[in-house]
């Protein structure tokens, strides 16, 4: 069917369905949800209306969604009243979920019997009263108000969502920056927010290294002259700077706080912006993503129901960092809206040992399990035992977040991790669109499973896959996925982002020209059965000898051999070709790098993809530079490769990850004679 399309090296199984026996009775054919669909969009508006009816409202909302002030910014349930604060909380505290246990939040530290030292379990009473407190900090020692703006640098500690949920409840608008980030990366997102109060902690622990969370802090501030006071969590108990005027305890300040504090929830338009969150550009510059609290509420309530088929009886753990997205809409708020016990967890996924997710696992009794592809692919290459060594009987649904998973690693999900019980789903979604449009949705019915696929648009989206003029491809080929009618979630008023209305018309609206298609960014295709399989970024293509090749499927290629661990293609200039590819790969434990090997993922790539994607040259280095949330970083590759500035590296888990690229390169390029 139409091109040879992979996913890190692996045939797409497009006509592979899998149907679980202990589901059946969420089964439906693929022709009835395509029909149940085809409704949601015919009644577009009437559809979405209904969705969010099921949410509380102060003043009911008297339109679905109209125009805002600028081009393809739009204001969704406009008239109506809500607070999302109120919503993740106060009318659980009025119920019977008074007192279910909200947060489970682990610490990274274990004592000698391999237990964690620190648990901490948060009552939905429990966590309302803190940030009913925190917000009475807030709003009557710091004068914050409706619209006014702050920014957030905790790490994975129960303070963290205390503080946006304080804010939210007052409109105050808050950036949350991920604590691995450095002081240059702070500065930025607070700066270009207008933040006036910044809240950090002392420290904390990542892989059992002590991070001074409040010296980083104190280089940022240096260079945002907006922030006039700093709130410090007593994370670690260290000895930090304090200014005198300028930065609080917040153990200190809650001293003088009532217990029974109250702060009403302010009664907000449903298109206020609740949370600002910046994302990398391939440009460089972060841009500042604006959610509401109305129609993102909307979104994330259907979501939380039709994707992750929620249960009041279930334990949720999404392994994701609140500082990204994916913690912002599925650790803090939409597990919350629905009223259901969530773990979270403060260290790194294979601290002290690669069985850490699965020791959480057993110790929780977690039946929703929400991770990443990298992750998966790193914790596989320990092997299986490090799994069935814990009790997983508990889990009963598994999902996938952040970039395309490729089959093998979804087989060993559903395989290996949860034993052919569970529906193991890839939801694709990005920081912009705020939560998820395309996936299985067992809670509503279970389409046939396809090993790897994003699956069908859910209820209420329209997407499709276009070529570069809009018209869509048949299936089997790769175009550009597209959302072609607004949806809630989507970047809110007043500019789409924050203080760019420009920008983000250009950039999300105006790549498909005079469609008024959103532009994802994401290359796609689409199988016989209308499933989605989102592929790689469409930025990250190469063109060798005028022949389209996504760098993730050329490192899905190289992955899939017995010795590759992880990859990262580029592609470098070529007088005859225009472009080809070179690729950096880590190799599995018991593997050494030298020529036969080289020549050996030659022939692999030759075999396995095609001649036109065999690289120039294969390096062999033992770590790639990757995001802090896991993503290779193939823009630092690549100018490593030509020569370039590195540019921004603000956002790296490891400096030196780059060095060794550089390294080898440049290695390479000496047995050349050309150094």
């Amino acid at each position: 069917m139409g091109e040879d399309v992979k996913i890190l090296g692996e045939a797409l199984p497009f006509e592979e369905r899998i149907e679980l026996p202990n589901w059946i009775s969420r089964h439906t054919k693929v022709e009835s949800y395509w029909e149940t669909h085809g409704k949601s969009l015919h009644d577009y508006e009437n559809f979405w209306a209904s969705i969010a009816k099921e949410l509380d409202w102060f003043t009911p909302f008297e339109k679905v969604v109209e125009k805002g002030d600028y081009p393809y910014v739009y204001r969704w349930f406009p008239g109506g009243k809500i607070n999302i604060s109120y919503l993740a909380l106060d009318r659980h505290v009025a119920g019977w979920r008074k007192n279910k246990v909200a947060y489970i939040w682990e610490g990274e530290p274990i004592d000698g019997s391999g237990n964690p030292r620190e648990v901490r379990k948060l009552t939905y009473y429990d966590l309302w009263r803190e940030v009913n407190r925190v917000a009475y900090i807030l709003s009557r020692n710091f004068g914050l108000r409706k619209g006014d703006r702050i920014a957030i640098y905790l790490p994975m500690i129960p303070e963290l969502p205390i503080f946006m949920l304080a804010a939210a409840r007052l409109g105050v608008i808050f950036t949350v920056v991920f604590a691995g980030f450095t002081s240059e990366n702070l500065a930025i997102r607070a700066r270009d927010l207008g933040a006036t109060l910044l809240v950090t902690a002392d420290g904390f622990y990542r892989r059992g290294r002590v991070i001074r969370l409040k010296d980083i802090a104190d280089k940022a501030i240096e260079s945002v002259p907006s922030i006039r006071n700093v709130i410090v969590v007593r994370r670690l108990g260290l000895d930090v700077n304090m200014a005198d005027g300028r930065d609080f305890w917040l153990d200190e300040l809650l001293r003088g706080v009532p217990a029974n504090a109250y702060i009403e929830p302010a009664r907000l338009e449903s298109e206020h912006p609740l949370y600002v969150l910046y994302t990398s550009g391939t440009t460089g510059k972060p841009k500042g993503i604006i959610h509401d609290h109305g129609g993102y509420s909307v979104l994330l309530h259907a979501t939380m129901k039709w994707v992750f088929d929620v249960r009041d009886d279930d334990i949720y753990f999404c392994t994701a960092d609140i500082g990204w997205v994916t913690g912002h809409s599925y650790i803090v708020f939409g597990p919350l809206i629905e009223g259901l016990t969530a773990v979270f967890y403060e260290g790194a996924p294979d601290y002290p040992a690669p069985d850490r997710w699965w020791s959480i696992v057993e110790r929780y009794g977690v039946s929703i399990l929400y991770t990443t592809p990298t992750a998966v692919r790193m914790l596989m290459r320990y092997g299986d035992e490090y799994v069935r060594k814990h009790d997983r009987s508990t889990l009963r649904l598994i999902h996938s977040v952040g970039e395309p998973i490729n089959p093998s690693a979804w087989r060993w999900l559903y395989e290996v991790v949860c034993e052919k019980r569970c529906p193991v789903g890839s939801t694709w979604w990005m920081t912009e669109t705020g939560g998820i449009l395309i996936s299985i949705a067992p809670g509503l019915s279970l389409v046939p499973i396809k090993p790897g696929t994003n699956g069908p648009p859910l209820l209420g989206v329209d997407a499709d896959v276009v070529d570069e003029n809009g018209n869509p491809v048949e299936p089997g080929k790769k175009g550009f996925l597209v959302i072609k009618r607004p949806f809630p979630g989507m970047p809110a008023p007043p500019t789409g982002m924050w203080g760019d209305p420009d920008g983000y018309r250009r950039i999300y609206f105006e790549r498909i020209p005079g469609k008024g298609y959103f532009f994802t960014g994401d290359y796609a295709v689409r199988d016989n059965d209308g499933y989605i399989w989102v592929i790689g970024r469409a930025d990250e293509v190469l063109k060798v000898a005028g022949h389209r090749i996504g760098t993730y499927e050329l490192e899905s290629v190289l992955v899939s051999h017995k010795a590759v661990a992880e990859a990262a293609v580029v592609g470098v200039p070529d007088p005859v070709k225009g472009e080809v590819p070179i690729a950096y790969v880590v190799l599995k434990e018991g593997y050494q790098p030298n020529k036969e090997l080289m020549e050996e993922l030659k022939e692999w790539v030759r075999s396995n993809y095609g001649p036109i994607a065999v690289p120039s040259n294969i390096f062999f280095v033992t770590k790639l530079p990757k995001t802090r949330s896991g993503k290779i970083m193939r823009r630092l590759v690549k100018a490593v490769a030509m020569g370039s500035p590195l540019g921004d590296i603000t956002t790296l888990e490891d400096e030196a990850a780059v060095e060794e690229v550089k390294k080898a390169y440049e290695e390479f390029v000496k047995s050349l004679g050309k150094g």
